[in-house]
Parts: structure tokens; sequence; C-alpha cells
């Protein structure tokens, strides 16, 4: 039977199905880059950002198409590597608003996010390329409107937009002379072709009509353009930048000035945070002025005249079977020995965070701490504990975030005994802590950032949602077993109600107004249709504020909510 439409579980099902199938290629994609090194390798930073988004999406398993597109799309922008990974995370997004407030779609549902998916990633590139994955995409998606509008099913749609990714792909060299030159077709438009042919196999159970030849592809090698390896590409610098305070970033201004300094720059997200990419000679320039406009975080800088140096040698290797002579760098005080005479470099600054909960702890890795130490409420990990997670962490500095009042001493003990410098920001909760890491500046160091962060943490509102195991008076209020409670970051008692969410509200309705973000973490003893329940109705009695649920998985507390 043809499938009419999708729900959720049927999209986040056919996105496992699309992932699978991109690292089942993944090689193949590699293979068809045609510069030694312009961000990595296509298909490898294609299917990191995928990845991304699949791991963002399993946690609205169970939602509604809107709520799973729009994970895909969060995943995506905060996993984003690469050229390649930024457009497909804008093709999420724009493919997100297309299906947005839909429960389930249809074909020509399909065809509209498609087509809002092509505009958006057109959007996020300022010289935009024909020949590239932006063909690929605004084809398909125009192929897919037109078979909707004759066969309003899903399947047929679908199949009809990836015989197009197809077609589309294979005349890429035919519009980009530097594909011509190398002999392949564009590998970005291939990785996202393997993406959605993954989507149509799940769907419908057998194998897309026309897929790609293996054969054709597997002998392409990218030897043609190595010779321009010589001329160098620089540093690429990539980062998260996010909106300082009330004021939104104007995604123009930052795209325009990072045009009049770099080259290859993808500016992908909205007026709260961009995805940043650019390729330049003074990585120390873009990054300088991404401070002056927001807060950075998930800073990358690589030197991709070394990558290309690597891929000469790696080239010069395969073709006369011995490695070419390495000169050895020489030790400075600046490392530290291994041993064995070679030298380990440290980074300068590293966070390590606590929190329980594995939602919370995936969030804190996906900001880039270097380790995340379980613990806060009821298991608070001792000071030998923190010492040990620290001295794992190669780093000359330590910020450390306890995220729980009752870890803090704890944290400062370890800095008092710690050989490194170890700087304590006396984060009262999780929330807490994400919002301080929003505030770090990695030019300065670790003792220099606490003022900073330690405000930016207490700028965020927060209250945790349990139930009370037994009859009490707190702050003078009575409150009695089963009830459910919300406490400040202090364990004041701010609401109390036999009823969950009418406790919620009143907690909500307790906080300063004026902030328009609400974030609700769901941990123990909620699952997300009762989250998702939660969140309409903050959305729907507070009028104007956009309200996001994560998976917190937090024990003891039903929900740790934010507010900013």
């Amino acid at each position: 039977m043809v499938r009419k439409a999708c729900n959720g579980n049927g999209l986040l099902e056919a996105f496992r199905a699309g992932a699978a199938n991109l690292e089942v290629h993944v090689d193949e994609i590699n293979n068809l880059n045609v510069y030694p090194v312009p961000d990595g390798d296509t298909g490898s930073n294609m299917l990191a950002t995928v990845r991304a988004a699949l791991d963002e999406a399993e946690g609205a398993a169970g939602g509604s198409a809107e709520r799973v597109a729009a994970a895909i799309s969060f995943g995506a922008l905060m996993g984003a590597r690469g050229n390649s990974g930024v457009i497909t995370s804008q093709i999420f997004r724009g493919m997100s608003e297309g299906i947005a407030g839909k429960s389930r779609f249809n074909g020509l549902d399909l065809a509209h996010a498609l087509s809002e998916g092509a505009r958006t990633a057109y959007g996020a590139v300022a010289k935009p390329v024909e020949g590239t994955i932006l063909t690929v995409i605004r084809e398909s998606a125009q192929a897919a409107v037109i078979a909707a509008e004759r066969d309003n099913d899903i399947e047929t749609v679908l199949a009809a937009t990836v015989d197009a990714m197809e077609r589309s792909v294979a005349k890429t060299p035919s519009l980009l002379a530097i594909l011509r030159e190398a002999g392949v077709v564009d590998s970005g438009g291939q990785g996202l072709y393997r993406l959605f042919q993954g989507a149509l196999l799940d769907l419908t159970g057998r194998t897309p009509v026309g897929v790609a030849r293996e054969g054709a592809l597997a002998g392409v090698k990218p030897s043609t353009l190595v010779a321009h390896a010589d001329e160098g590409f620089g540093y690429e610098t990539m980062f998260l930048l996010r909106a300082a305070g009330h004021e939104p970033l104007d995604v123009d201004a930052v795209r325009d000035h990072l045009e009049s300094i770099g080259e290859s720059v993808l500016v992908a997200g909205d007026a709260r945070a961009l995805k940043v990419h650019v390729h330049n000679e003074r990585p120390d320039l873009v990054i300088g002025y991404g401070l002056t406009v927001g807060s950075l975080s998930r800073i990358t800088v690589e030197n991709l005249d070394n990558q290309a140096k690597d891929v000469r040698e790696s080239r010069a290797m395969e073709f006369t079977g011995s490695p070419p002579s390495v000169a050895m760098p020489a030790t400075t005080s600046a490392g530290s020995s291994n041993g064995s005479g070679a030298v380990t470099d440290l980074a300068d600054l590293a966070v390590v965070a606590v929190t329980s909960g594995e939602g919370l702890a995936a969030i804190f890795r996906d900001f880039g701490v270097a380790a995340v130490v379980q613990g806060g409420q009821s298991a608070n990990p001792s000071t030998g504990e923190l010492l040990d997670a620290l001295s794992a962490v190669s780093a000359r500095q330590i910020l450390l975030l306890p995220n729980n009042p009752n870890v803090v001493l704890a944290a400062r003990q370890v800095a008092t005994l710690s050989e490194r410098p170890v700087a304590v920001v006396p984060t009262r909760n999780s929330a807490e802590g994400f919002a301080a890491l929003l505030a770090l500046d990695p030019s300065m160091d670790a003792a220099a950032n606490v003022a900073a962060m330690t405000e930016a943490g207490r700028s965020v509102q927060t209250v945790v949602v349990t139930e009370a195991v037994r009859d009490a008076v707190i702050g003078g209020r009575k409150v009695k077993k089963g009830q459910t409670i919300a406490l400040d970051p202090d364990d004041g008692l701010v609401a109390v109600d036999g009823d969950r969410e009418r406790c919620v509200l009143s907690a909500m309705a307790s906080l300063v107004p004026g902030y328009e973000l609400v974030t609700v973490f769901y941990g123990d003893g909620a699952d997300l249709g009762e989250a998702e329940a939660v969140a309409r109705r903050i959305g729907t009695e507070f009028a104007g504020v956009e309200v996001e649920v994560r998976h917190g998985g937090q024990p003891f507390y039903r929900y740790l909510i934010s507010a900013e």
C-alpha cells in the first residue's frame, strides 16, 4: 500500500534510515572531494552533522512531526561541521519551518518543506554556486512540487525527490568547471542524495529506481587538484554565536563583515544563534569580531595549510611507496613530555561540569566541556572524585561548574588542592551552568572568567519541580506528602499544589517578567508527552514566550525550568 502521510514517528524512523545509508556510503562521498582538504572530508562532515541531528531527534521520539523536525534542525545546527554540514543544517532548518504546526504531513507538505529548505540554504550562503548541494536541493524541491501537484502521496513525492536528486548530482560537473577537471560529481549533493535515498528505502522497503552506480564512483580519486595544495588555505574558524542579552543578532551584518575579512563564509541560523564558518589568515580577527556582537561557544580553528601538507605527503607516499622526511618539532616549555620524547601540547583552558542525568550531561558535552562528573542532588561528588576528574583533563587552567549548591564547597576545596589553577563558577543548577558557558571568554584565564560567567548564570531564572515525600513546613507554608512543589535555586519554596500543571504555572507567574525563552528539561517521573503538554500550557498562559523542551534525565526532579 502506498504511504499517503507521515507522522513524527515515521519521520524519525526515516531519518534514522537516511543516516544509516549515509554512513554506509561515507567513503564514497569522501572520495569525491575535489580539494585536498577544503573542510576535511565532506562525507565525514555530513555524517557528523546528521548524527548530531539524529541524537537530538531521538529525544523527541513520540512527538509530532513538527517536534521531530525541529529537533533535527536544532541538532544539525549545533553539530554542523564544514561547509556541507552547515548547508545541510540549513536545509533541515527550512524543512522544519515548512512543516511547523503539523502533527503529520502529506506529499504537498513535504514538497513545501523541501522548497523552504532550498530557500533557507541559499540564504545562508553569501555567494551561492551552482553545481553544488544547493543546486541539488533546489532542483529536487522543484521536482517534488510537480509530483505533489499530481499525486499527494508521501511515497510518490519522496520517490520523485530522490530521482531528481540523483539526476541533479549527475549533471553537477556540467555546471562547475572544477568538478569537470577533477572528474567527479559534487560530494555534498551526493551526500544529500544518499540521505534521502535511505529514507525512501525505509519508506518503501525496496531499492529506489536509478540508484547511483557504485562502480562508476568507486574508482574516482581527487588527485587532479592536489597541485593546488601548495597554494595553501589559511585557517578555518568555526563557532556558535549566540545573541548577548536581549539584543538580536543582525545576520546580514555579521555575514557582510566576515565576507570583508575572509572567504568561504557561511553564516547559518537566526537572530538568536548562528553557526559561523570562515577561511582566512587571521582567526583572531574572526573570533574577536564574534565577541563584539555576541557570545561564542564550540570554537574550532584548523590550520588548513598543515592539512593540505598532510594530504600532499600521503599522496607522495602512495606514489613512491615510502614516507617523506619529517622535521621533528622542537621541545618547548609550553608542552609536556609523555616519556617517549614526543611533546604533548596542553589546552590553555578547559571546563569541567558536575551534573546528573544523561540529557543534561549530553548538553554540556555539546558545549565542549572537557569532562562531565556525574553527581548532584543526593549524589554529591567528593573532593577526591572531583580531583580525579580534573587530573584526567589536559589543560593549563580549569573552570569548574558545580551546578548544585551542595557541590560548591567541595569544588572550592579542589581549587585549593589542585596543582593547576582551578576557578569555581558557583552555578546552582545545570541551567545556570549552560548560561554561564555562553559568557566564557577563551582568550582570558580561568580566574578572569568567573565574574562574567557567574553573572550570566544568575541572569537566568530557574525553578525545579518535584513531589513532596513527606509533610513539611517550608518558609512558613504547609506542604503535604505527594503534593507538587516548585523550588528556587536556593531550595526556597516557590509554589505548591495538588495539581502538577497548576504548580508549574504558579511557579512561572512568580518569576520576574520580561523573559522570552523558557526551557523545560524533563527528568525522573516525566516523559516527553507530558513535558510537551506542560510546555504548551506555559506558552498559552504567558503570551509571547517561546518554550522549548529538552531531555534532562535528572533524578529526583521532574522538571528543571529556566527562563531567560
